[in-house]
């Protein structure tokens, strides 16, 4: 199946009324064609299917409206087994090109994670990088690790950026903090406790489901 084809078939269901308004939520950022994320993975399943995953998404993400965007995202995530950290500057470039939370996080978590599961070095490099998606992908990129999580990187990321004043920098140190705090709340506790100069908005997001009390004292 074509990008030409993926086309025609969501022209077919494109509602310009529902269009404006997920237009409006994403502040006028992007174009929409108003198809609702069920009814779009409804019409993407055959599309799924393809050897080129990454060459279709690329294609896609040089589309004008956003479900484009939203099918690669999830092309990417079916087939991220198969990428590899060869394809780590391509998935950059999709980052880095018309950014925001809406894709970089399913990349995130969803794609970038699982190529660099076995070896996350490449994140030491990204954390350090000039462009603040690229940034936020490096530290959230173990939202779906759990028991495999590197505290140690995770620990050293969020304590890099926690001077940062950007919202989704300080929201991404917080949200990978608190799902590491469903594996490790004492370690997450621990880490709060040592870093007094953390967010607010960092500190709420990682003690919002367990609290911000003593850690447990090691055995």
């Amino acid at each position: 199946m074509t990008l030409v084809e993926l086309r025609q078939v969501y022209r077919g269901h494109a509602a310009p009324g529902t269009a404006a308004g997920m237009r409006a939520y994403m502040r006028d950022q992007f174009d929409f064609l108003g198809i609702p994320s069920p009814v779009r993975r409804k019409l993407d399943k055959p599309f799924l299917r393809t050897d080129e995953p990454l060459r279709l998404a690329q294609e896609c993400w040089a589309q004008p409206e956003r479900e484009f965007q939203y099918f690669a995202c999830d092309l990417l995530t079916r087939h991220a087994k198969h990428l590899t950290a060869a394809d780590l500057p391509a998935l950059r470039a999709l980052i880095t090109t018309r950014p925001w939370w809406d894709t970089v996080d399913l990349l995130a978590a969803n794609v970038v994670g699982p190529v660099v599961r076995h070896d996350q070095t490449p994140m030491d490099a990204w954390i350090e990088d000039d462009d603040l998606w690229v940034v936020r992908t490096a530290i959230l990129h173990q939202l779906k690790y759990r028991e495999a999580t590197d505290p140690r990187r995770l620990f050293s990321y969020s304590g890099r950026w926690k001077h940062e004043q950007d919202f989704f920098i300080r929201k991404a140190i917080g949200w990978a903090l608190r799902e590491y705090a469903k594996t490790d709340p004492d370690a997450v506790r621990a880490f709060v406790a040592a870093n007094p100069d953390l967010s607010g908005l960092s500190r709420r997001e990682a003690l919002k489901n367990i609290g911000g009390g003593t850690p447990a004292p090691a055995p």
